[in-house]
């Protein structure tokens, strides 16, 4: 049995596995189709999984893709995230609102964003092994890339006072909501 639970974007959901533990460890089960499709309320296909490492203060995003949207299952392994989506659906009355949820290694949660949201994160650890699992194969030349500063989106990032986050010049040149192509 697992947790759902719906964010401040009800298409976005945390879903938190059941986790066995004592002495010895810990078990969970950390994919299950039958279990995954009636959280979400529907019946998905993955066609790859990516794992990322990433040092304190790295921050990843906000990518998204038009043509072959992913919809990504993510959970971190090692260390800590916050982890965000951003709505990017032209006809939702959420656009432009964002969600952020910690996921960790100590907490299990999982976070289900959808096909039609930007998602990134920022290493609030010393470093942390990202895993997702993603609905459509990687589409470089389909991908966009949010600005993770917008202030419209205005996105609450946990950074340490006076303290930049490390970005690749990629998602640095990222475009502002008002000029970013919509799903």
């Amino acid at each position: 049995m697992v947790t759902v639970t719906a964010t401040r974007l009800p298409e976005v959901r945390i879903i938190e596995p059941r986790v066995f533990g004592d002495a010895r460890g810990f078990f969970l089960e950390s994919w299950n189709q039958r279990v995954f499709d009636e959280a979400i309320g529907q019946s998905l296909h993955f066609v790859q999984d990516n794992h990322s490492r990433s040092a304190q203060g790295v921050l990843r995003g906000m990518h998204y893709q038009l043509t072959q949207p992913q919809g990504k299952l993510v959970r971190v392994v090692s260390g800590r995230v916050f982890d965000v989506a951003v709505d990017m659906r032209r006809d939702s009355p959420r656009l432009g609102q964002w969600t952020g949820v910690e996921l960790s290694a100590d907490n299990h949660r999982m976070l289900w964003i959808p096909p039609g949201f930007a998602h990134g994160f920022l290493v609030m650890s010393e470093s942390a092994d990202f895993l997702y699992k993603a609905t459509a194969y990687y589409a470089p030349q389909d991908e966009h890339t949010l600005a993770w500063d917008d202030p419209r989106v205005a996105i609450d990032w946990p950074l340490e006072a006076g303290r930049a986050p490390r970005v690749s010049a990629k998602d640095q040149a990222g475009a502002r909501l008002a000029d970013a192509p919509l799903y």
